[in-house]
């Protein structure tokens, strides 16, 4: 007899169902080179974004040290405190206004008065005005060095807020 029919193949011999080999690791697809671009350039924003605000920090903790610097020159000496408060202030000031080291009177006391801050503020820095001109003027130093202080810290950083104006009026230790 012959073999069954069943057993003899009709057609071509197929292999069996093959799985394709693991994808690599290595090289990465595009997308994921794009994302590595990404996450660099995020990155090196990020640490241009820190490295200005921590120069801005140091340079208005300079600034503020200043202030603290005269306090300790001249506590005895008001006159000399009141000018050399006085003079931080207009160069700070010409960072807001650019035509604020040649003011005068009202528009000194409007240029001081542009930033908020309170009336017991204004009140000392418009007493260094008449202080700097009298050669036995009382001035309590503790509070016109507070007043100078807040006032610097809000002029800083509406200035920084308004883009690089006049760098020189900084004092030379704060420039960056």
């Amino acid at each position: 007899m012959n073999a069954p029919a069943a057993a003899q193949p009709n057609g071509p011999l197929l292999r069996d169902i093959h799985l394709p080999p693991h994808p690599s690791w290595w090289p990465l697809a595009p997308g994921w080179w794009g994302l590595a671009a990404l996450g660099l350039i995020l990155l090196a924003l990020a640490v241009w974004w820190w490295r200005l605000r921590h120069r801005r920090r140091v340079a208005e903790q300079r600034v503020l040290a200043e202030v603290d610097r005269m306090l300790a020159l001249w506590r005895d000496q008001p006159q000399a405190l009141a000018t050399g408060l006085h003079q931080l202030l207009r160069r700070a000031a010409v960072r807001l206004n650019p035509h604020a080291a040649q003011q005068r009177g009202e528009e000194w006391r409007q240029t001081l008065a542009s930033l908020r801050v309170d009336t017991a503020t204004l009140d000392h820095l418009r007493a260094l005005d008449a202080a700097m001109f009298q050669p036995h003027a009382t001035l309590d130093p503790d509070a016109a060095a507070h007043a100078t202080r807040r006032w610097l810290q809000l002029a800083w950083r509406e200035g920084v807020r308004s883009g690089p104006r006049a760098r020189a009026a900084l004092p030379v230790g704060a420039r960056t």
